[in-house]
């Protein structure tokens, strides 16, 4: 079993995937499209890469405001979860995402990414730490169940 981790934007789908042991995450690939919209193309490129990778559940990032309210992105992202779950048939979890696009481009900045090449990252990176969180969460859960 694996998970996958879904960063979404409004042209850009940034994709992790987790190891089998659902230890660690890993950037696999950003989707882009034209038009925000127009999502057939890309819930078609998750669903391959479901298959491919044997997902068994989605964490989808959703953006909120620092004070921890939602806006129009989250509004889209809930709109975005529930085609997935529709056309995958996968539970899909959402993630609190603040700052992880943050954290993303200061990590390439530390990796010495130049400015100009960072966009063609910032999505898939976002995506494996959405999912590195989740995991980390979901490890530390199961610890503390088994110690009880």
């Amino acid at each position: 079993m694996r998970i996958m981790g879904l960063d979404f934007g409004s042209k850009t789908v940034g994709v992790a995937v987790s190891d089998s042991l659902l230890i660690t995450a890993q950037g696999l690939e950003i989707i882009r499209r034209a038009e925000e919209n127009k999502l057939r193309r890309t819930l078609a490129r998750i669903e391959e890469l479901i298959e491919e990778y044997e997902v068994e559940e989605i964490v989808l990032g959703l953006p909120k405001h620092m004070n921890a309210s939602e806006g129009i992105r989250a509004e889209l992202t809930q709109e975005f979860k529930e085609k997935l779950e529709r056309r995958t048939g996968l539970p899909v979890v959402l993630w609190d995402e603040r700052l992880t696009t943050v954290a993303a481009d200061r990590l390439m900045i530390e990796a010495g990414i130049r400015r100009e090449n960072r966009k063609e990252y910032v999505d898939k990176i976002a995506a494996a730490m959405i999912l590195q969180g989740y995991l980390d969460r979901r490890s530390m859960q199961e610890a503390q169940r088994s110690q009880e």
